[in-house]
């Protein structure tokens, strides 16, 4: 039998206002509707309703992870810093790991992910190729120090999180792993109810062969994406690709200096000479783990350092400032061109390709020069994709202007291959009674941020309206007021807790119906039945709390109705 919980014993405070730092539908809905109240910036207290809905996706998660044979642990949140320290995270986090020291001066970390702590944990336990294949998961608290939380749920310093880890003997073994981890991924989200993409990515700092995120569009999503609306592809912004065609058989003119006073931006070089940005060459200086590199793209396009972090992790990438000038004859700040400088090494977009000319610096003051050729009069030393993309970029797969989107991310997938293997010796004893190096996957899903998804999808004006599999009830019972009301209310919500169904029942004395009714659409249980006018004749009306209609059903109707769904 099935639990009837009571508004007048629940923990639930409901808000008439938003938040005033709330900024996104999720975060104005989740607080008003009494599921979840801050703490800290970051830190969340998840009140009865909200734990209910946490309680019900990892549920959904931790069936169809069991479903493809993987097998669920527990790993500490407290970790010790040598197991960090070995593959490098402990630096590469920087300021995002939240650190701090025992008593007797050790130093630990908050786990912001676990996959270093898996590969001890595998190495520990399996010794030969009869021990593998294995496929571990935990739903666990992850810690990372983000500098603006921000989005409630949504982007916190503390959030909950399924990890899991594939580990084979060979790279056939990882594929496979892979295939069911996105096939579980997709019955997940498709229960959950989430709206979702799949779409390519890249691995940055976690390496591997293969990455794909699962995104949930919504607007509040700081994801940005791109979508064909002519073929299937989709993909991160980060792993757009631009083709690299070589421009043959057309001759420019020699290279020429210009005269261009005054004109040490793009906007300034294209007006005074009467052209186009896109004719002019942008080259923009960066420090590469301290060296100077410089990055080449068309005039009219931006930079997008996060993409050129990615493609460059784990090296640490920043803006060049002044002092970096300093002592360096060869970079005029301003006026820099790819042509001359031995120095530095060159890095391009596709789009500077072989064979196209460019107006770029002379690397003089007040100087520019045109018709300088990539291939004659300068060399690219290797090309990324690193420009910011914009809608109505051609698709790489067949040439459509591209949509962008705001999404999301919910889950990301990766091919981790042996970059933590090498790490710590993750090594079994094979068929041929040598040594196997371990070939690993990493996959993950953020179960609080799935919440906050979730409400950001389904909500409407009147408030929060969840799917089914994780509503925190499967009917709101509603009693309009009047003993009788309310005596109906409470027989009717017993009987469906009887027949097997999760019932939120709203007996509150003293509360108006008005309020009654505004909170049951607030909280956002599918269902809402309501024990109001027809009360005496035994006539209750059911309403579908997404669609808004409504029908005036008997006691046994409504127990029949709701029961077969």
């Amino acid at each position: 039998m099935a639990q009837v919980q009571r508004m007048s014993r629940l923990m639930v405070k409901t808000l008439r206002d938003d938040p005033a730092d709330a900024e996104t539908l999720s975060h104005k809905l989740l607080v008003r509707a009494g599921y979840v109240r801050r703490n800290a910036a970051g830190i969340w207290t998840w009140l009865p309703l909200g734990k209910k809905v946490l309680d019900n996706i990892s549920r959904v998660v931790r069936e169809e992870m069991d479903a493809i044979g993987a097998q669920e642990v527990l790993l500490p949140a407290l970790l010790p810093k040598e197991a960090y320290e070995a593959s490098g995270r402990w630096e590469e986090y920087g300021d995002l790991l939240f650190r701090l020291k025992d008593r007797k001066g050790a130093d630990y970390l908050l786990g912001p992910t676990h996959e270093e702590i898996f590969t001890q944990t595998v190495k520990d336990q399996c010794t030969s190729y009869k021990d593998l294949p294995v496929m571990l998961y935990q739903i666990q608290t992850k810690y990372r120090d983000e500098a603006r939380p921000r989005s409630g749920v949504l982007r916190g310093r503390e959030f909950q999180m399924k990890d899991s880890y594939s580990f084979d003997t060979t790279d056939e073994g990882l594929v496979e792993s892979y295939r069911l981890h996105r096939e579980a991924y997709i019955k997940i989200f498709n229960r959950l109810g989430l709206d979702h993409r799949i779409v390519s990515a890249v691995s940055g700092a976690m390496g591997g062969s293969a990455s794909e995120e699962f995104l949930a569009p919504a607007a509040a999503g700081e994801d940005t994406f791109a979508d064909c609306p002519h073929c299937d592809y989709a993909a991160n912004t980060e792993a757009v690709t631009f083709p690299l065609k070589a421009v043959e058989g057309v001759t420019h003119p020699a290279a020429e200096d210009l005269d261009t006073p005054d004109t040490p931006t793009i906007e300034t070089l294209a007006a005074q000479l009467g052209v186009d940005a896109s004719a002019a060459l942008k080259n923009l200086l960066v420090k590469v783990d301290g060296e100077i590199v410089a990055v080449g793209v068309p005039g009219d396009r931006e930079v997008d350092l996060g993409k050129l972090g990615e493609h460059l992790a784990p090296a640490v990438v920043e803006l060049v400032t002044a002092e970096d000038f300093e002592g360096r004859d060869d970079l005029v700040r301003g006026y820099v061109g790819p042509q001359g400088l031995a120095k530095v090494r060159y890095l391009a977009d596709p789009r500077v390709a072989p064979g196209t000319a460019w107006i770029t610096g002379a690397n003089k003051a007040d100087t520019h020069a045109k018709n300088v050729v990539v291939g004659r009069d300068f060399e690219v030393d290797d090309y990324l994709d690193v420009v910011v993309v914009e809608e109505g970029d051609p698709c790489p797969a067949c040439g459509t202007g591209l949509k962008l989107d705001r999404a999301i991310e919910i889950g990301h997938i990766f091919q981790l291959g042996r970059k933590y293997a090498d790490t710590f010796s993750l090594d079994v004893l094979g068929q041929q009674g040598k040594p196997v190096r371990v070939t690993m996957g990493s996959y993950g899903i953020g179960v609080s941020r799935a919440v906050a998804a979730l409400a950001e999808q389904s909500a409407d004006e009147k408030g929060l309206c969840w799917p089914a599999e994780v509503a925190p009830a499967d009917v709101h019972v509603v009693a309009a007021g009047k003993a009788l009301q309310t005596e109906l209310a409470v027989e009717v919500a017993e009987k469906l807790a009887e027949a097997g169904l999760r019932v939120l029942v709203d007996e509150r004395p003293g509360v108006s119906p008005g309020v009654k009714f505004t909170d049951s659409e607030l909280i956002g249980v599918p269902k809402i039945l309501v024990a109001g006018r027809r009360a005496a004749d035994g006539v209750l009306e059911l309403k579908d709390r997404r669609t808004g209609e409504r029908e005036e059903l008997t006691v046994d109707e409504a127990i029949a109705r709701l029961t077969a769904q």
